[in-house]
């Protein structure tokens, strides 16, 4: 059955919800139903904008649309939104992230779409937020999670989540990994020693990478005030932060007063961050809140081990102590101490690696598109969408 679905997210950047979006898309495509995503041109990054019309994503821009609260933007997304629906007349409103889910449910909602699907790629309830905005932000999603047949979260934890937050109910949820092509990544990777070499990178080096915006929620300050005891531990030691991001400045500066400054090196934005994977012998995933964490199951596809925080989905990533090493949120002293372990015992990262490329499997390309047809394919049934 083909149906006609318009999936709706904020913006197109670097990362892994829009990487997820796209993918979505191509696999629907693939299964044979007609696809538009309406989407800021504005706010996304015209590369990636680019990169998604070269696999055949058929854009529709929707210029109001932004993150920030903004109520006369808003309310011009939301016209937008349902002149977009009127002309498009989909089966399916796809919605992401959450101020796109807001907007587009609620624009979908009005125009009577048949089926509502949302998916938040993680969760606003900690770690962006005080306490004050961040229930507010719940209460929103408690109020569109009426509005959606289905919510699919990145991991069975996400769910969790949600539901104790009082959003939504169980019925509604289904997980769906975001899913990474783990055998063409593998195929694409340099050798550690090649990578090495490529990037400048020492080749006798430990090398620790973090991946990702350098926005607080990252937790990247973190690492760094983890790596003078890191480089203490093990002295060989050198953190690679691959991205870019508004805290670039400061997080030099910390290092600079550490006295560590000589073993940060931060790539910038980079469209392919497997070489610098290839290059690392461990990844530290340090995040105040993550949905499920892409960088972290490429990391894994490719056999390393990666240290995360317990939390949002990376502890449904991650098993402790057979795949990676978890540890306690906001806590560089504990983050420290694992990755010390990890540089001092090559055997134990060895073991580790091995069971990370079997655990990445979990999250493949191939488990997600599956999943997520099916999604579609019980919703279709159950609304007689045709």
């Amino acid at each position: 059955m083909s149906l006609r679905v318009l999936h709706v997210i904020t913006r197109l950047t670097l990362g892994g919800s829009s990487e997820n979006t796209l993918a979505s898309i191509v696999a629907l495509q693939r299964a044979g139903h007609e696809v538009a995503l309406a989407v800021s041109f504005r706010e996304s990054d015209p590369s990636t904008l680019e990169a998604a019309r070269r696999r055949g994503v058929r854009l529709v821009d929707v210029p109001a649309l932004g993150r920030a609260v903004a109520p006369l933007r808003d309310l011009g997304a939301l016209l937008r939104l349902r002149r977009i629906i009127a002309a498009e007349r989909p089966h399916v409103v796809h919605t992401h992230t959450s101020k796109a889910g807001f907007v587009g449910r609620l624009a979908a909602r009005l125009m009577r779409v048949p089926a509502v699907i949302h998916q938040p790629h993680g969760h606003v309830f900690y770690g962006y937020w005080g306490r004050c905005t961040s229930a507010l932000f719940t209460a929103l999603e408690r109020r569109a999670a009426r509005w959606s047949d289905r919510i699919v979260t990145l991991t069975d934890r996400g769910t969790e989540e949600h539901l104790a937050r009082g959003v939504g109910r169980r019925a509604q949820y289904v997980s769906v990994p975001s899913g990474v092509p783990v055998e063409r990544l593998r195929a694409a990777a340099p050798s550690r020693g090649a990578a090495r070499e490529q990037l400048g990178l020492p080749p006798a080096a430990f090398i620790v990478a973090g991946l990702g915006r350098f926005v607080p929620v990252k937790g990247f300050d973190l690492l760094v005030e983890a790596l003078p005891a890191l480089c203490a531990g093990v002295p060989a030691a050198h953190l690679v932060l691959v991205g870019d991001g508004p805290e670039r400045r400061t997080l030099e500066a910390r290092a600079a007063a550490l006295g560590v400054a000589s073993r940060l090196r931060l790539s910038g934005a980079v469209a392919d961050p497997t070489p610098w994977l290839a290059a690392a012998d461990v990844v530290a995933a340090p995040s105040r809140n993550e949905g499920m964490g892409r960088a972290i199951v490429e990391a894994m596809a490719l056999g390393l081990p990666v240290v995360g925080a317990a939390v949002g989905g990376i502890p449904s990533v991650i098993v402790d102590g057979e795949s990676g090493r978890l540890v306690p949120p906001e806590d560089a002293v504990a983050l420290a101490e694992a990755l010390v372990e990890l540089g001092r015992d090559a055997g134990l990262r060895a073991r580790l690696g091995v069971e990370a490329v079997a655990r990445a499997e979990a999250f493949s390309s191939a488990v997600a598109d599956r999943r997520l047809c099916e999604v579609y394919a019980a919703l279709a049934r159950e609304k007689r969408l045709s």
